[in-house]
């Protein structure tokens, strides 16, 4: 069969588990990216098998109605200011729909579009330039087959999120006055955690959405700056829940006003 950049397919020998897109083909081997997936893989052209995705619209179309569910806020007398994004990504692809997703939601955000290694000496400078409320630390990750969980050198990426939030932390100390969701794919979430996240993949080390530090961004910007978020509630509405997405509980962003 033959297989050209842009084809959605499964890999056979992981029972056709994962949607990936070619993004680059290497004599008989092909790059994958996930299509919803924050992962990067690769297979050989006899292992893949292309996938006709309109099996998968239905769900998928389902799960964005409901992450995208308006909030029922009362329009008639009070007005309302939503906490500002930056959003910092290793993936144009996946930052885009990101970015869409915000917009669909009608929410400020920025966003930059830099490598994993690059994001621990560059946060402050976007952190100091932009000033926002949320920043989103993202891209990919992975855990090496046959690591030891609780070293960070056994995680592709988990090491450069730690330092970009812990320098995201030297410009604003306090869990409330910045909220920090960083990681990928199966991210060290202990680590992330202790370096001052207050979201971070994946307690399970799974694979996440391409959209889930979005949502939890989104419901933090549409959250009360004086209320105690639902924790469960806001890690509930990702793809994966629990096993994806963890934090802890602190304050919204948002600041109610009156009269509208």
């Amino acid at each position: 069969m033959e297989f050209k950049e842009g084809d959605l397919v499964t890999r056979n020998s992981y029972n056709n588990d994962i949607i990936f897109k070619i993004i680059r083909i290497e004599e008989d081997v092909c790059i994958l990216k996930g299509f919803n997936i924050r992962l990067v893989a690769d297979g050989p052209m006899s292992d893949l098998k292309k996938y006709d995705r309109s099996a998968d619209i239905e769900k998928e179309k389902e799960f964005l109605t409901r992450i995208k569910k308006p909030l029922d806020l009362d329009r008639d007398d009070y007005f309302y200011l939503p906490g500002k994004i930056l959003h910092i990504d290793s993936d144009n692809e996946y930052l885009n729909r990101c970015l869409e997703y915000y917009k669909d939601i009608d929410i400020w955000a920025m966003g930059i579009s830099l490598r994993e290694a690059e994001m621990p000496d560059k946060i402050e400078d976007l952190l100091n330039e932009y000033k926002p409320d949320i920043v989103v630390i993202t891209g990919h990750d992975a855990f090496n087959k046959g690591g030891n969980s609780k070293d960070i050198n056994s995680y592709k990426n988990s090491k450069y999120f730690v330092d970009a939030i812990k320098n995201a932390r030297k410009y604003e100390k306090s869990h409330e006055k910045l909220i920090v969701i960083a990681g990928g794919c199966s991210s060290y979430y202990e680590e992330l955690i202790k370096a001052g996240a207050n979201f971070a993949s994946s307690p399970k080390r799974v694979n996440i959405h391409a959209l889930d530090p979005a949502i939890v961004a989104t419901k933090m910007s549409l959250s009360d700056i004086n209320k105690d978020i639902n924790l469960k509630c806001i890690l509930e509405n990702t793809k994966y829940g629990i096993e994806g997405m963890g934090g802890i509980i602190t304050k919204g962003t948002m600041y109610v006003g009156y009269p509208r």
